[in-house]
């Protein structure tokens, strides 16, 4: 009878001890669930799912407290039905939006095709805290949940955030402008 030598005893011990090692390395992901499978908000803003339709990233940009604002993020549709979307920003008039079957709408303040302008005429809460947004479709039902409000202290934000709109009474009137005095026209 022939003995191995001592070169192959070598070359199965170091297989078999990789394959040990390979099978207690596999092992970890059996215990330790992989958290690169669950979804969460990768950004500043927040999601949601309500049937077929999805809000990602979802974020109001605002100056301050009584200020405009405007709503960014996504809409999608993963359905393959129509689907009206309505969001209302506590007792502000709602908006409603329309969603093509697998369609995603960007919320950023265009009004381009295939986005849309959500604006708030006057954010209930500062920069920094959140506001509560109700979700409302025809097929899913309504959901409420709380929505960070960022102003442009970061600088992704700084040319997004709207601003105000002059009003009537921002503007000058003709005892505003400014009238030569006397002395001047000698």
């Amino acid at each position: 009878m022939t003995s191995l030598r001592p070169r192959t005893r070598r070359l199965l011990a170091l297989t078999g001890g990789a394959v040990v090692v390979g099978l207690v390395l596999a092992g970890c992901s059996a215990t330790n669930p992989m958290t690169t499978e669950n979804e969460y908000s990768a950004s500043d803003g927040v999601r949601f799912t309500l049937g077929d339709v999805r809000g990602t990233n979802l974020l109001v940009l605002s100056e301050g407290k009584g200020d405009v604002g405007r709503l960014e993020g996504a809409l999608v549709n993963d359905g393959d039905d129509d689907q009206t979307v309505t969001l209302t920003f506590g007792d502000a008039d709602p908006t409603t939006l329309e969603l093509g079957p697998k369609e995603t709408l960007l919320l950023d303040g265009s009004d381009e095709d295939g986005h849309a302008n959500v604006v708030i005429t006057a954010v209930e809460v500062s920069p920094g805290e959140v506001a509560p947004l109700t979700v409302k479709t025809g097929s899913g039902g309504s959901i409420t949940f709380d929505v960070p409000v960022l102003d442009g202290t970061l600088p992704e934000y700084a040319s997004a955030v709207p601003t105000q709109e002059p009003t009537p009474s921002d503007e000058p009137t003709s005892s505003d402008e400014a009238t030569p005095s006397p002395s001047a026209s000698s």
